[in-house]
């Protein structure tokens, strides 16, 4: 499977013992194509249809659109950012905006402690 950065995908996260995302749900691709296709795992953001989420520092807000297939507005758990058996990623939904994307990584690069130049 061809995985593009910026890509949502559903995927299927394993059952957890804590607060990570677990279950069938969409993800966006972080990983750039090249590095993507030569691991057995992939970097992904999961996504979650509860706004509540906005609570919490490491977050992004996602309106629905055309594009990126998802149906509500939805959250970016940046701060969940997973690796994620290639195997345990289905169909496509969509693809994020540039915008979107540019924000997913200033906020990781904020979690991170990197500053932009």
């Amino acid at each position: 499977m061809n995985l593009t950065r910026g890509a949502i995908h559903w995927v299927g996260f394993p059952t957890t013992n804590g607060r990570e995302q677990a279950g069938r749900r969409p993800a966006v691709i972080v990983q750039h194509e090249v590095v993507a296709s030569s691991l057995p795992v992939v970097l992904a953001i999961p996504i979650t249809g509860s706004v509540a989420a906005l609570r919490f520092p490491g977050t992004v807000a996602i309106d629905s659109t055309s594009e990126n297939g998802l149906s509500t507005r939805s959250v970016a758990l940046v701060f969940q950012l997973r690796a994620v058996d290639r195997r345990r990623i289905e169909e496509r939904a969509g693809i994020l905006s540039d915008e979107v994307l540019d924000k997913l990584f200033t906020t990781l690069d904020q979690l991170l402690g990197r500053r932009h130049s």
